[in-house]
């Protein structure tokens, strides 16, 4: 009787041990089955207009025509275009006097 408890735990062990040790895999067969998609149309939000900056009432920067900016962007304009010339006069006199090296 003991020999055949013995035997059959061993028997269980060795189920769950090889149980175990297999891999868990999965078969599956799929049927596919076209079904028609209906995508919804894109909507389209309208984006605010910009609002309109207005200096109210007389005061500073009123009826200038916010010449300080205009100056500034002219000065910056007018450095950028003095850099790339120096620029270009410096690839020109390397075009020129280029000897090889």
């Amino acid at each position: 009787m003991n020999t055949k408890i013995v035997g059959a735990v061993l028997g269980l062990a060795v189920l769950a041990a090889s149980s175990a040790a297999s891999a868990h895999v999965d078969v599956a067969v799929g049927v596919g089955i076209p079904v028609g998609v209906i995508a919804s149309p894109p909507v389209y939000v309208a984006q605010p207009a910009p609002v309109p900056v207005v200096y109210g009432g007389y005061g500073y920067g009123y009826g200038y025509g916010d010449w300080r900016a205009r100056e500034w962007r002219e000065r910056r304009e007018w450095r950028e275009h003095e850099w790339r010339r120096e620029q270009w006069r410096e690839h020109e006199w390397r075009e020129r006097h280029w000897n090889g090296y």
